[in-house]
């Protein structure tokens, strides 16, 4: 079980916002960022799965500096096996628990080949198979490549859903569950990624930017920096 699933709140948590605060909430999202991006570099869907998974318990950015030179050589599961367990420990040291994280990449490179003939398969299930992939990067995947409103749930997304009521839950699941019941469908595509960045620049862990929130008269976080 991934860190990020293991996450339980019990105490604090807002009250679960109605369908109309969440709907003017997703509003003013879609209109601040129409079409907000994920920030993990990637070349196609193999590179994406690759940098998802590498991902756990490291920053997008410090994961982009590392896989860079990665993708240039190795963007293919074979060419990843090509460059050998070695060759992917070398170049993603500066991650993480990189060895590990090595590993699994050379084993899901390995199963690819072996059973999906090279192509990553599109099925949460089949994802969730590979070495390394959890429901988390899975879903990632899922929504980022094949436009499936798939919600991945990390620790701003929990925290974000718990906050502000949006997406209230006691575990990962729970928050998972919350965001597609009570999320509009018109903005279900696009909503992890709203409250990923969010989480990440605004509605920090510490201090909270509320002063800076465009959401904060609707929010429910009753400590709010003003």
């Amino acid at each position: 079980m991934s860190a990020t699933r293991k996450l339980r709140i019990v105490a604090g948590m807002a009250k679960q916002l109605d369908y109309h605060t969440i709907r003017e909430i997703f509003d003013r999202f879609h209109t601040a960022e129409a079409e907000p991006k994920g920030e993990l570099e990637h070349v196609n869907v193999y590179t994406l799965c690759v940098a998802v998974a590498l991902s756990a318990q490291a920053t997008d950015a410090g994961v982009n500096k590392a896989t860079r030179g990665l993708f240039a050589v190795a963007d293919t599961p074979q060419k990843m096996l090509d460059l050998g367990l070695d060759g992917v420990t070398e170049h993603i040291k500066t991650i993480g628990l990189f060895r590990q994280k090595a590993k699994n990449v050379m084993k899901m490179s390995q199963i690819l080949v072996d059973e999906f003939d090279g192509v990553v398969p599109n099925s949460r299930a089949a994802l969730q198979s590979l070495p390394g992939v959890g429901r988390k990067t899975a879903n990632v995947v899922l929504n980022m490549w094949w436009g499936q409103p798939a919600q991945a749930v990390d620790t701003h997304i929990f925290r974000v859903g718990n906050r502000s009521g949006i997406a209230v839950g006691k575990d990962v699941d729970a928050v998972e569950r919350a965001v597609e019941d009570h999320i509009p469908a018109d903005y279900q595509l696009h909503a992890h990624h709203w409250l990923i960045l969010h989480g990440r620049y605004i509605c920090v862990a510490r201090k909270p930017k509320c002063a800076a929130c465009l959401i904060r008269d609707l929010c429910m976080y009753e400590d709010k920096n003003l």
